[in-house]
């Protein structure tokens, strides 16, 4: 059994924003980066992206696996070890931690690693269709995200659809009208799930049309290799009919699944399974499990912000592990999510007051 004073589950801008931060702190940090952990590669979301145009310091872009393989290489780098297996089974009941390794978990089984402190950066999947040809044209055409994806040029000038009906769907359709020369919503349903004010926003706008009781059927497109869409074939669901529209991209609205079954009823978790932070923090509901990236951000999902959420982890964990080893009693997060702040009839976020910080 071999023990650390802190691990980090994830593979992803957060998982390794946080490794690059704590190796530098000479914590000797270890990251799980998984073996198709929740059905992803080691890298997460990034590696199913072509070009990344808005993560800084790339001016001409980055392709997002290689963005991960900067990331990688650099948390290599600091002296972080890590290691190409999933963690299936965590032990968050007391310190120290205990991890247990895919096909090494059983009831009878030691666990592999323990650790002092925890980040969990394992970050969340956005659900797809399966649609006929959506394989096929995954980021040459379809997305789960505008805001990342948007305003590349394949999609500028071009008609677009989204497909959901809720507020993120909105939200999205509303961004895109900035590049295409149209969008169209695709609601299963007869009326939208979005709030009033978004819908009548949306429904408002003349680049906007809704189409109501309509899916998505099949995504049609160029045949050679790296060809893009151009079509898609949508269904009435009322009237059965079918028909073919001129569509260069197609936007995917329909939610996220966070990847928390390891922590499930270990940690306090919000109505959708996403982890509960304190805001503006990464403290979660255990002392010294900290939470990073797209597994507690149900909201902005970009690379950058779960770099920087990372980073926040980081300081915290290192903060966390300095307090323990100081003799000081670690911070307490109860599931209110309130820390004082010393001063007498005030709360917020604990204090991250370093005199020399080997981590900036």
């Amino acid at each position: 059994m071999a023990h650390s004073k802190v691990i980090i589950i994830g593979s992803g801008p957060a998982a390794h924003t946080a490794a690059i931060y704590l190796s530098r702190a000479e914590l000797k940090p270890i990251l799980f980066e998984g073996m198709m952990a929740n059905g992803t590669a080691a890298g997460g979301q990034l590696t199913t992206t072509t070009d990344v145009e808005n993560f800084p310091g790339f001016p001409s872009g980055i392709g997002g696996g290689e963005l991960m393989d900067n990331m990688r290489a650099q948390s290599a780098r600091f002296g972080t070890e890590i290691i190409t297996e999933t963690v299936s089974r965590i032990d968050l009941s007391s310190r120290p931690f205990k991890l247990w390794k895919e096909w090494a978990d059983g009831p009878d089984e030691a666990p592999s690693h323990t650790a002092d402190a925890l980040i969990i950066a394992t970050g969340a999947n956005a659900r797809r269709l399966d649609l006929p040809g959506e394989q096929q044209y995954w980021q040459n055409g379809i997305s789960a995200c505008a805001v990342c994806d948007g305003a590349v040029p394949i999609f500028r000038n071009k008609p677009l659809f989204v497909i959901g009906g809720g507020d993120s769907a909105a939200e999205e359709a509303m961004f895109l009208t900035k590049y295409g020369s149209k969008v169209t919503v695709l609601v299963r349903r007869d009326k939208l799930r979005a709030s009033k004010t978004m819908a009548k926003r949306l429904l408002a706008n003349p680049k906007v049309e809704v189409k109501f009781n309509t899916v998505a059927v099949e995504v049609q497109g160029e045949p050679a290799p790296r060809g893009l869409m151009t079509h898609l074939k949508i269904k009435n669901v009322v009237e059965g009919t079918e028909e073919v529209v001129p569509a260069n991209g197609l936007f995917y609205a329909v939610g996220h699944d966070p990847a928390t079954a390891l922590v499930k009823g270990q940690l306090e978790l919000d109505a959708e399974g996403y982890v509960v932070t304190q805001p503006g923090t990464s403290y979660t509901s255990v002392p010294g499990v900290f939470a990073a990236g797209d597994v507690q951000d149900k909201r902005y999902r970009q690379a950058i912000t779960s770099a920087g959420s990372g980073c926040v982890a980081a300081l915290e964990a290192e903060k966390f592990l300095a307090e323990s080893e100081g003799g000081d009693e670690p911070p307490l997060v109860s599931s209110t999510l309130e820390q004082s702040t010393g001063k007498e009839g005030e709360k917020g976020a604990p204090s991250l007051e370093y005199s020399s910080n080997p981590l900036l």
